[in-house]
């Protein structure tokens, strides 16, 4: 099962969801697969009308993706409010396992990014892949993994549009998720940084159990603000000309003349996903999941940086 994701453009990327369903992003998050807008990576293919809106961001430290849909047909459960995938995940061998990332917006060319994260339930996704890092912005900051239930808006700030919009733009570049600028002296910035509050229970090698609770009991509701996006280019919509009937179980066929990008291969189609009833409303929705079991920040260290 194809495990890859790429992120180049509005109308070439892919998502990670279930193999099948219909199932929740929590009960599956180590076993998603890749489903892309165009035939390549040896995915699945998006059927046409899944994907309701598209924001591609481009900035100078990470390609940002935010979307709508009724991604029942990707086989979440409907209704599911979803789950964060990184490279990561409880083990260290990622959410889902082995996944990986590339994107050819740096230099043209399909470039692994080490550092990503991703949110989808079953209307709402958002993705960004972390492309640059400097002294003060490790990409592993700016692709922070340990907020899995604050959801896009927060982890990922931008222009999150109702369905109907498609538009790719350039974008300022976010502060980390839960970094919170609280001065700058003589040009060096102090920061605060939320780490999410939950409680777990860790079992030694002597398989004695101890409790133990991290974290901020105070949630902020919003990050410290949202970039702004300029040169924005709109679209009337996406699509490959591939529809979920072609995609049932059994069914045998080639790519479209009229759909370019990836490898084209003609054989039996994976499996259709199942359709749920409920669609994208009308403003996209937080997303939730199972915590990471590591270590996350205590709360509120101070960090000095030199911009």
């Amino acid at each position: 099962m194809a495990r890859l994701l790429s992120l180049n453009s509005i109308d070439d990327f892919c998502l990670f969801a279930p193999p099948s369903g219909p199932q929740t992003i929590a009960d599956t998050e180590t076993e998603e697969v890749a489903w892309c807008t165009k035939p390549r990576n040896n995915a699945r293919v998006i059927p046409d009308g899944t994907i309701t809106g598209v924001s591609f961001l481009k900035t100078d430290f990470y390609v940002q993706i935010m979307g709508t849909g009724d991604f029942t047909k990707l086989n979440i459960q409907s209704g599911d409010e979803g789950g964060e995938l990184d490279p990561h995940g409880a083990t260290g061998a990622g959410n889902p396992v082995g996944g990986n990332v590339t994107t050819n917006i740096v230099d043209g060319l399909d470039e692994p990014i080490a550092e990503w994260m991703m949110f989808i339930d079953y209307n709402q996704f958002c993705v960004r892949a972390c492309t640059n890092a400097n002294s003060t912005y490790a990409a592993m900051f700016m692709c922070w993994h340990e907020l899995d239930e604050m959801g896009c808006e927060f982890v990922m700030p931008g222009t999150y549009n109702p369905p109907g919009t498609f538009e790719s733009c350039d974008a300022d570049v976010a502060y980390p998720p839960g970094w919170y600028p609280t001065a700058t002296v003589d040009g060096t910035t102090s920061f605060s940084t939320f780490a999410q509050f939950f409680t777990g229970v860790f079992t030694g090698s002597n398989g004695e159990t101890t409790p133990y609770t991290v974290g901020d009991t105070v949630t902020p509701s919003t990050p410290f603000s949202t970039p702004s996006s300029s040169n924005c280019v709109t679209t009337s919509s996406i699509g490959n000309g591939i529809a979920l009937a072609s995609l049932t179980s059994g069914a045998i066929g080639t790519v479209p003349p009229s759909v370019t990008g990836g490898s084209t291969t003609t054989g039996p189609a994976t499996s259709g996903a199942s359709q749920g009833s409920s669609g994208p409303g009308t403003q996209p929705d937080h997303s939730s999941a199972k915590h990471d079991s590591c270590c996350p920040f205590l709360s509120f260290i101070f960090l000095f940086f030199i911009f």
